[in-house]
């Protein structure tokens, strides 16, 4: 939100007569200059394609630009660290995902909390993940694939993006609870090449980063890790329909430094959720294979607690380490 220069003014003044209020006086003026949007991920992951369509959109509305800005490494906590210790001014932000919260059990030595030492700001995007497998396997159901990995026990290679990332933790719920032994193969980039290839066989991906291919008829897609079938791919099945009880998305949220003050969270989370609420973004969201969420901070604060919870257990189960 701008304001006159006239209001901006005769805020300051009341400001210099009141000095407790000064802090709400100057987030009224904010933003006045670039926001940044920390991803910890490289380009084109689905975090980075949903945080970019979030900041055109904001730049448009505010009239101010919000910049992404990837800091890919140690599985998204090098840009987590960079925000939880940036000045909480509203300046420096954070693309969130569901790895966030698995890493809150993963690395046991973290110089921060994500739950304590992040203001949450609003929930933005949610999907389900696609099983998708290489076209040189042959192998076109759940069930073949399960069959196959059953008579060749640790042949199936499936692709992460990271150990702790959302295709790893999903690769080892789907290997828990289908009784099949595959190895992890972590990727620093895309795996997407090598799956085309046949060097990995099997992927559970964010939609965003695979739906392309699967729509190009490139990639073969098993199911939707939702325990519902995604609009995005209505032809898929749910994973559930083969392993009863699987149910995962992904889900990113935008949050700051704790300490930001409240009318500067309070901003941000209306003009996002206005953003969320546009049909034209609706139209690009579907597009990734997902759906806007929206919310309040505490709605962004519950599903980290929630989501922090779950992954815990199937990080302890799977005994996964860092890198």
């Amino acid at each position: 939100m701008r304001l006159p220069r006239r209001k901006v003014l005769h805020l300051a003044a009341g400001a210099v007569a009141l000095p407790a209020v000064s802090r709400g006086a100057l987030a009224l003026d904010y933003p006045s200059r670039p926001v940044k949007i920390l991803v910890g991920f490289p380009a084109a992951s689905a975090t980075d394609v949903v945080a970019r369509l979030i900041a055109h959109s904001l730049s448009e509305r505010i009239g101010q630009q919000f910049i992404v800005e990837n800091r890919p490494g140690a599985g998204s906590n090098i840009a987590a660290e960079t925000v939880v210790h940036a000045a909480p001014d509203g300046y420096t932000l954070l693309a969130m995902t569901i790895t966030n919260t698995v890493n809150a059990t993963l690395y046991r030595e973290l110089n921060f909390d994500i739950t304590r030492d992040i203001a949450p700001i609003v929930p933005t995007f949610k999907s389900p993940l696609v099983m998708v497998v290489s076209p040189v396997l042959g192998i076109k159901t759940v069930t073949e694939l399960i069959a196959y990995a059953k008579a060749h026990p640790g042949k199936i290679n499936y692709a992460s993006f990271g150990n702790g990332s959302a295709p790893h933790i999903n690769g080892e719920l789907f290997k828990m609870k289908a009784g099949i032994d595959m190895v992890h193969v972590p990727y620093r980039g895309s795996p997407v090449p090598d799956l085309l290839a046949g060097q990995v066989q099997v992927l559970i991906a964010p939609m965003p980063v695979v739906i392309g291919q699967i729509r190009a008829g490139k990639l073969p897609a098993l199911a939707v890790t939702s325990a519902a079938r995604s609009s995005a791919l209505p032809e898929v099945p749910p994973l559930a329909d083969f392993v009863p009880g699987y149910d995962t998305t992904i889900w990113h949220g935008i949050a700051a430094p704790r300490n930001t003050p409240v009318d500067v969270v309070s901003e941000l989370n209306k003009e996002i959720n206005a953003v969320l609420a546009d049909p034209a973004i609706k139209v690009r969201f579907a597009e990734n294979g997902g759906v806007p969420i929206g919310g309040s901070p505490a709605d962004l604060a519950k599903l980290i607690s929630n989501e922090k919870q779950k992954w815990a257990a199937v990080v302890q189960a799977a005994n996964i380490t860092p890198e």
